[in-house]
């Protein structure tokens, strides 16, 4: 019998003057995880996406057991047999839980024209519990849940009708430890039934452990297929990458002594229902780091920093007294902040590259009179953008339009550009590929070094062990130890405080 699921023939994308996808060509089998890794704007997610009805290809052919198929929306995708799970939100505001499971097939609710709406909760319900889900209660609408939470709704959504082919695009990096296990489970699952899981992920180690093979693209090109069996992490690194990654990736100091200037206090704060009496300092030339697991709260600490808790309890101050309360104060007194929520926190969607990048900084690139001009703010743009290696057509692009890896660098050039004193940066390199991975942390410690402040709060505990003078680890909404720097200190260090 033959095994192959999918042949994909020829197959090409542009998006204006950018060759997204080149005549790309491979097969995927059933039965299999099959991993599809690259650098950010490799042409991954646009040709997952194309498979998925969410783009349509302007060359080539995808072939389902035998069938050539061209889904122009995600519903007929899913009715070929193909679900995906994007790398940003897939769920939409304004609908309930089971609304956005059963998403364009409410049709099996539906009896005379009349939908059974408790019929859809019910089995929404089943469900959810079946995945182990059941804290989600399908009648809630779903902008009451966490990024999160609505990443295991898509799961849910994506997985249920036992599809052919599951994409999973960049999904462990906006979940916790607990709901990583859970999607490796489901994974597994998937394969075991015969069907096959299409899975693009940065994380090498991850790829390694989960995939069965490996397919590398590069600029849009196709450039091997391999056995994960048969290759390490550095093989990788230089079929994604074309070279060998050499240099630094993490610091390499350990006793060098943290500063006792004061830059940010945070005293006695309380979100309710989020975090309780917390207190800390942030230190000049300090990288602070907060851990935990997704719901501890550490990625309420971002936004409390930055003045965007408005129901906060307690005092964010700076050295010189001034209370940070809200937003535009603390961008005007030097603070920037990235959110884990990129698209709907970070950025603003419906503009250019240029505009995102210059909306912190317009105050100074303004002129006596308060005009701004054309020239200026295209140079700042591009300097900013180039700095952080965005790939795109020039910095009038609209964002909406970049890689999720490319988005996350513009929000870093924004504040690159800002020279903002003191950084609060939630999940700073989730999407990104394993280069510009490295070129973050170099700049991070370079920041440091000349005496900026970083927050850095993050899931992924080797980069809080690699980059962090402190670590500060939440559970339950409160501080539940600290440890400082040291060559001794591994995994098993951070996860013990918080479990």
């Amino acid at each position: 019998m033959n095994n192959i699921r999918l042949e994909i023939k020829n197959v090409s994308k542009n998006f204006g003057i950018t060759k997204a996808l080149q005549s790309v060509s491979f097969n995927i089998n059933r039965g299999e995880i099959h991993a599809l890794i690259g650098e950010n704007g490799s042409g991954k997610s646009t040709l997952t996406n194309s498979l998925a009805g969410i783009y349509q290809k302007d060359n080539g052919t995808f072939i389902l057991d035998g069938k050539e198929i061209n889904p122009v929306n995600q519903v007929e995708a899913n009715n070929e047999g193909i679900s995906i799970i994007v790398q940003e939100l897939g769920t939409l505001d304004g609908l309930t839980v089971a609304e956005n499971i059963f998403l364009g097939h409410e049709d099996r609710f539906v009896k005379i024209g009349i939908k059974n709406t408790s019929a859809m909760n019910r089995r929404a319900g089943e469900l959810l519990a079946e995945y182990g889900f059941d804290r989600i209660k399908p009648s809630d609408m779903i902008e009451n849940y966490n990024f999160e939470d609505r990443k295991l709704v898509e799961i849910v959504k994506a997985t249920y009708f036992d599809p052919k082919i599951v994409v999973i695009d960049e999904t462990t990096t906006a979940l916790s430890r607990e709901g990583r296990e859970e999607l490796y489970k489901q994974m597994n699952n998937i394969r075991d039934k015969g069907n096959t899981v299409i899975f693009i992920s940065h994380d090498l180690p991850e790829v390694l452990k989960m995939s069965d093979t490996i397919t590398i693209l590069r600029d849009g090109v196709y450039i091997d297929t391999i056995k994960s069996a048969d290759i390490d992490e550095d093989g990788l690194k230089k079929l994604m990458v074309g070279r060998d990654v050499t240099g630094k990736y993490y610091r390499s100091d350990y006793d060098e002594e943290i500063s006792n200037e004061i830059v940010l206090k945070v005293q006695d704060v309380s979100v309710p229902g989020l975090i309780s009496h917390i207190s800390f300092d942030l230190h000049k030339g300090e990288i602070l780091g907060f851990g935990g697991l997704s719901e501890s709260g550490m990625h309420e600490i971002g936004k409390v920093c930055f003045g965007a808790s408005y129901d906060r309890e307690g005092s964010v101050s700076l050295a010189d007294g001034t209370n940070i309360n809200d937003i535009p104060t603390a961008i005007s007194h030097s603070i920037a902040y990235t959110s884990k929520d990129r698209d709907n926190e970070s950025l603003v969607m419906n503009q250019s590259i240029r505009d995102n990048i210059c909306l912190p900084s317009l105050d100074e690139l303004s002129n006596k009179a308060c005009l701004l001009n054309d020239k200026k703010l295209k140079e700042f743009a591009d300097k900013y953008a180039k700095q952080m290696s965005t790939k795109m057509q020039s910095v009038n692009q609209f964002v909406s339009n970049l890689s999720g890896g490319n988005k996350q660098k513009v929000v870093l050039a924004r504040w690159i550009g800002k020279d903002s004193d003191i950084l609060v940066l939630d999940s700073p390199t989730r999407g990104i590929d394993i280069k510009v991975k490295q070129d973050i942390y170099q700049l991070m410690d370079k920041m440091r070094k000349s005496g900026k402040s970083i927050i850095m709060i993050s899931e992924e505990l080797m980069e809080l062990i690699g980059m962090c003078d402190r670590i500060i680890i939440m559970k339950d909404g409160k501080i539940n130890g600290e440890l400082k720097r040291s060559k001794a200190m591994d995994e098993n260090s951070l996860i013990s405080k918080m479990v």
